[in-house]
C-alpha cells in the first residue's frame, strides 16, 4: 500500500487486468497460502522533444524518433480548478495532530505592500533575507493578495537546487496540463513566453546571467523570488528590485514568543527574551525556537506541581522517560521528586542561541528518531507517511508535527527540511553517531518504496530530495552485497531512476544515475553499471549533447558485450544509431551495425558478397589492380584495417610474380621450338596430359609455374583440356622446328597493361620482345591474373590451331609482328578460335598484367 495514500489499496490492486489477492480462509487457523503475482515492469511512454522514449526499467530505455501520429498536440492551459490543485499540491503537508494556526506577520506590514504594488505594475521582485527571516511566510501573504492580478493566476515554484531549465519546465508544467510530454528547448520557449503569471519562487539557488536568461524567456511574468544575501544577484540590466526583510524589533520579538507560549511574560521572562533579541539580531526563528522552550518548562513545572499535590503518575512525568532514553537535557539537571518550581531555570542564553538540543532531548522518542534520520540523510525530513516504517512505531507520523512547533523543520518547497542552524546543533550533540546505518535503514526502505506498483512517479519525485540523500550517503560506501542480498544502493537508484524520468524530473534522473553508477562500480554490479551508462546516454541523447550519449552509450554496449546480454546490447545499438545518425555520421552507422571485427585479424583478400559476381576492372595503370564490386556500396570490411591498402600490396605482389612467370615460361618454349627432330630431344617426350606443377612461392592465389617431373620429364601448363599435338611431322604442332627460311616473332611479356573492351578482345595491341638466354626467339605468354586457371602456351605456326577454354573471361594479346583475326568469343569449351603466330592468348576474372 502506497504509504502517503490512506486508502485501503492492497499490493496489484491497481491495474484491472490483474487478479485480485485471494481472500483469507474463514478458518483463522488456515494461512493464506495466495501468492501474489508477479508485477510487471512499470513502462512509460513519453514524449521529449523530437524523441519518443520508453522508459525499461529492465533492460534500458528505448529512444527513436518521435513518429508523427505520437507528436501530441499543442497543450491546453490548466483550468482554475486544475490550478488550485497543482498549487495545494505545491505546498507542504500539514503535519499530523491538531490543527495550529499559522504564525502571525509582526512589523511586516510596509513590506508587504511595497511588494504587492511592484507586482501589480508588472515588476519583479527579489526579497532577500536570512534563513530564518520569515521569508516563506512573507511570500505566502502577498501570493494571497496576488490572486486576481494575472490571467493564470498564482505560481508557486521552489528553487531550493534548481537551475533556471529546471525553473522553466516547471512553470511551463504548472500553468499547461501536458502530462509525459517535456518540449524540446525551442518548443519550451515558445510556450512560457504566452504566460502571465505571478510566479513565486522560494529559495531561489540563480543568478546572474542564468537568472536574465529565465527572465527573458518570461516576459508576460511578475516574479516574485525569494533569496539569501549569499544567493547571486541579477544583473544590473536585469530591472529585477531587491526588498531587504529586516528582523523584528524588540517588542515584536516579545509578542512572539508570548503567542508561542499562551500567556503573558514575567519580568524575568521579558528580560531574558531581550537579550536574546539583541543576540539574534531580531530573527523571527529564534523567537519561535525561545518560546518552545519556554513552553516546554511550563509543562514540566505542571508536571512537578500535580505530583507533589497528589503524590501520583510519578512514572508518567516526562524527565523519566527523557531519563530512561538517556537524553536528559541540561535545562532538566538536578531535578528531583520533592523539587519546586523555583529549581527549573530559564535557559541560558547560549542554549536560546543553540536550542536544538535541548529542545530535542523533551520530544517523544519518535520525535528524536526522526531528527536522526533527518541529520542522517543532510537535514531532509521524510515524509510523515514514511515515519512509521522507518521508526518503526505506528503514531511516528505526529513526530513531524511536534518538531514544526519547536521550530526545529521549516517548509522547502513540498516537504519539510531541518531548519537553518539545527544541523549543525545536533551534530555536535552526537545526533550524526551511526549515520551511514541510519542511511542504508533509509535507502533500503525507499528502495522498497519507490519500486512498489502503486507509488505514482508523482509520488516518487516528491520525496527526490530525501531518496538522491540517501543515495548520496550509501552509494560512495557501496560494497559488493552479501548471499541472497542485494546492493542496497543500486537498487535503490534502479528503483528510483525510472520514476523520476516516467516523472519528468531529470535533474533528480541524472543525479541517481550517477550515484547508481558509482556505487555498482564499487559493488562489482556490472550489469547495472552498463544499465546506467545506458540510462545517461538516453538522457544526454534526449539533452542534444550528442558526444557524451556516444560515450556513455559505448561503455554501456562494452560492459553488455562482456556480459553477452544481447537483449540490452541491440538496445543501446539502436540508440547509438540515433547518436551517430543525430550527429551525420553515415559511415559509423554502418560500421555500428555491423558486426564486431577484430583489428588484429590476419588480412585477407577482399571478396564480394555470395551471389554478386564481381564487375571487370576499370584501366588502371600497370601497377595498381583494383577489385570492385557492381552496383554494391563498399561493404563495412572496406574500412578496416588492411582493406584497400592491403588489397593493393597483395595486387603489386602477384604483377611481379606475373611478369618473372612469363620470363620463365618464355625461356622454356623458346627452347622447345628451336630443338630438332632428334629422336633423344627431350622435347619429343612431352606427354599429351601435362601435370599441373605447384606454383611460385609468392603467396598469391592462383598463380602457378610450370615445374619439371624428375620421373616423366613431362613439361607444360595444365589447361582446360588436353591438346593432341597430332602425328609427327604435322605442320603446326609442338614437335615440329621452325620451318627454314621463316623468321620467328620475337613476342614476350607485355610491358604494359591492355584493357579490356568488354568483348573480351584488345583494342589495341601492344607489342614486346623477349628472348631467351640462348638467343632464340620465344613465344609469348600470359599470366593468369587473378584467376584459378594456368596460362596456355601457343607455338608460333602459320596455321589456327584450337585454342584453350579457361574459366573467366579470356583476353587475347597481339605482339608487333602478330594480329588477331576472327577470334570468338574466347572461354567457351571447344570454341575455335584463329591466332596468328607470335600471339598468346590468357584469361584473367578482374585484371591483366
Amino acid at each position: 500500500m502506497d504509504p502517503t495514500s490512506r486508502g485501503p489499496e492492497e499490493y496489484g490492486h491497481d491495474a484491472e487486468d490483474r487478479a485480485p489477492r485471494p481472500r483469507p480462509s474463514r478458518d483463522p487457523l488456515t494461512p493464506d497460502f495466495g501468492q501474489h503475482a508477479a508485477s510487471p515492469a512499470r513502462m512509460v511512454r513519453l514524449v521529449a522533444g523530437e524523441h519518443l522514449v520508453t522508459v525499461n526499467p529492465v533492460d534500458g530505455s528505448e529512444i527513436e524518433l518521435c513518429p508523427p501520429t505520437e507528436r501530441p498536440e499543442r497543450p491546453a492551459r490548466r483550468t482554475p480548478a486544475s490550478r488550485a490543485e497543482a498549487d495545494r499540491a505545491a505546498r507542504p503537508p500539514a503535519p499530523a495532530g491538531p490543527d495550529r494556526p499559522a504564525p502571525p506577520l509582526l512589523g511586516r506590514q510596509d513590506e508587504r505592500e511595497q511588494l504587492v504594488r511592484l507586482l501589480a505594475r508588472g515588476r519583479s521582485v527579489r526579497l532577500v533575507g536570512p534563513a530564518g527571516s520569515g521569508r516563506t511566510r512573507m511570500l505566502d501573504l502577498v501570493a494571497e493578495d496576488c490572486a486576481d492580478l494575472a490571467p493564470d493566476g498564482v505560481v508557486r515554484l521552489n528553487g531550493f537546487r534548481r537551475t533556471a531549465a529546471d525553473l522553466l519546465h516547471d512553470l511551463f508544467h504548472a500553468v499547461y496540463d501536458a502530462a509525459e510530454y517535456r518540449p524540446d528547448p525551442d518548443e519550451l520557449l515558445a510556450l512560457v513566453r504566452d504566460v502571465g503569471a505571478v510566479v513565486v519562487v522560494d529559495d531561489l539557488d540563480v543568478g546572474g546571467d542564468e537568472l536574465d536568461d529565465f527572465l527573458d524567456a518570461t516576459p508576460e511574468c511578475a516574479f516574485l523570488f525569494g533569496a539569501t544575501p549569499d544567493t547571486p544577484a541579477p544583473t544590473a540590466d536585469s530591472a529585477v528590485e531587491d526588498v531587504v526583510l529586516p528582523g523584528l524589533d524588540r517588542a515584536g520579538g516579545a509578542d512572539l514568543i508570548e503567542r508561542a507560549v499562551g500567556r503573558a511574560l514575567t519580568e524575568e521572562e521579558a528580560n531574558w527574551a531581550g537579550d536574546l533579541w539583541f543576540e539574534s539580531e531580531g530573527l523571527p526563528l529564534r523567537f519561535v525556537q525561545a518560546g518552545a522552550l519556554l513552553r516546554q518548562r511550563d509543562q514540566l513545572r505542571a508536571g512537578v506541581e500535580a505530583v507533589d499535590e497528589y503524590g501520583v503518575f510519578e512514572d508518567a512525568r516526562p524527565l523519566a522517560a527523557s531519563a530512561e532514553a538517556g537524553d536528559t537535557g541540561p535545562g532538566l539537571t538536578g531535578l528531583s521528586d520533592d523539587a519546586g518550581v523555583e529549581e527549573i531555570p530559564l535557559p541560558s542564553l547560549g542554549e536560546a542561541a543553540a536550542p536544538a538540543p535541548l529542545l530535542a532531548s523533551r520530544l517523544s522518542a519518535s520525535a528524536r528518531a526522526t531528527l536522526r534520520f533527518a541529520v542522517a540523510l543532510g537535514g531532509e525530513v521524510p515524509h510523515q507517511a514514511h515515519l512509521p516504517a522507518l521508526v518503526g512505531d505506528t503514531h511516528a507520523d505526529a513526530a513531524l508535527g511536534e518538531l514544526a512547533a519547536c521550530g526545529l523543520v521549516s517548509p522547502v518547497g513540498a516537504r519539510y527540511r531541518l531548519a537553518a542552524g539545527v544541523l549543525t546543533q545536533l551534530e555536535a550533540a552526537g545526533y550524526a553517531e551511526d549515520a551511514a546505518g541510519t542511511a542504508h535503514t533509509a535507502a533500503r526502505h525507499y528502495a522498497w518504496w519507490a519500486g512498489h506498483p502503486s507509488v505514482t512517479p508523482e509520488r516518487v519525485c516528491a520525496e527526490a530530495d530525501a531518496v538522491l540523500a540517501a543515495l548520496a550517503v550509501t552509494a560512495p560506501a557501496a560494497t559488493g552485497p552479501a548471499e541472497d542480498e542485494t546492493c542496497v544502493p543500486v537498487e535503490l537508484a534502479r528503483t528510483a531512476a525510472p520514476a523520476f524520468a516516467a516523472g519528468l524530473d531529470w535533474s533528480a534522473w541524472e543525479e541517481a544515475l550517477r550515484s547508481g553508477a558509482e556505487a555498482a562500480r564499487l559493488s562489482g554490479a556490472v550489469a547495472d553499471q552498463a544499465y546506467f551508462h545506458h540510462e545517461l546516454g538516453v538522457l544526454a541523447l534526449c539533452e542534444g549533447q550528442l558526444d557524451r550519449a556516444r560515450a556513455e552509450l559505448e561503455s554501456s554496449i562494452g560492459l553488455r558485450g562482456a556480459l553477452a546480454d544481447k537483449r540490452g546490447t541491440v538496445a543501446g545499438r539502436r540508440a547509438l544509431a540515433l547518436v551517430a545518425d543525430r550527429s551525420g555520421d553515415v559511415p559509423g552507422v554502418a560500421s555500428l551495425l555491423a558486426a564486431d571485427a577484430s583489428d588484429t585479424r590476419p588480412e585477407q583478400p577482399v571478396t564480394p558478397p555470395r551471389g554478386i559476381p564481381a564487375a571487370l576492372p576499370a584501366p588502371v595503370p600497370p601497377t595498381l589492380v583494383t577489385h570492385r564490386q557492381s552496383g554494391a556500396a563498399p561493404t563495412p570490411a572496406a574500412h578496416r584495417r588492411g582493406g584497400l591498402r592491403g588489397l593493393a600490396k597483395r595486387n603489386l605482389v602477384a604483377a611481379g610474380a606475373g611478369a618473372l612467370l612469363v620470363a620463365v615460361l618464355g625461356t622454356v618454349v623458346t627452347l622447345g621450338a628451336t630443338s630438332d627432330n632428334d629422336a633423344h630431344d627431350p622435347s619429343d617426350r612431352v606427354g599429351v596430359n601435362p601435370s599441373a606443377t605447384t606454383g611460385l612461392d609468392d603467396g598469391a592465389p592462383g598463380t602457378d609455374a610450370p615445374g619439371d617431373d624428375p620421373g616423366t620429364g613431362d613439361t607444360g601448363i595444365a589447361t582446360s583440356r588436353p591438346t593432341d599435338p597430332g602425328p609427327d611431322g604435322t605442320l603446326g604442332t609442338s614437335d615440329d622446328p621452325t620451318p627454314t627460311g621463316t623468321t620467328a616473332p620475337t613476342p614476350g611479356p607485355s610491358s604494359s597493361s591492355v584493357p579490356h573492351d568488354g568483348h573480351g578482345t584488345s583494342p589495341s595491341p601492344s607489342p614486346s620482345t623477349s628472348r631467351s638466354p640462348s638467343g632464340s626467339p620465344s613465344p609469348s605468354t600470359s599470366p593468369s591474373g587473378g584467376g584459378s586457371s594456368s596460362p596456355t602456351t601457343t607455338p608460333p605456326s602459320e596455321t589456327s590451331s584450337p585454342s584453350a577454354s579457361t574459366s573467366g573471361s579470356p583476353d587475347t594479346s597481339t605482339s608487333a609482328s602478330g594480329t588477331t583475326t576472327g577470334a570468338p568469343a574466347a572461354g567457351t569449351a571447344g570454341s575455335p578460335g584463329t591466332v596468328s603466330p607470335g600471339t598468346s592468348t590468357s584469361s584473367s576474372a578482374d585484371t591483366v598484367i
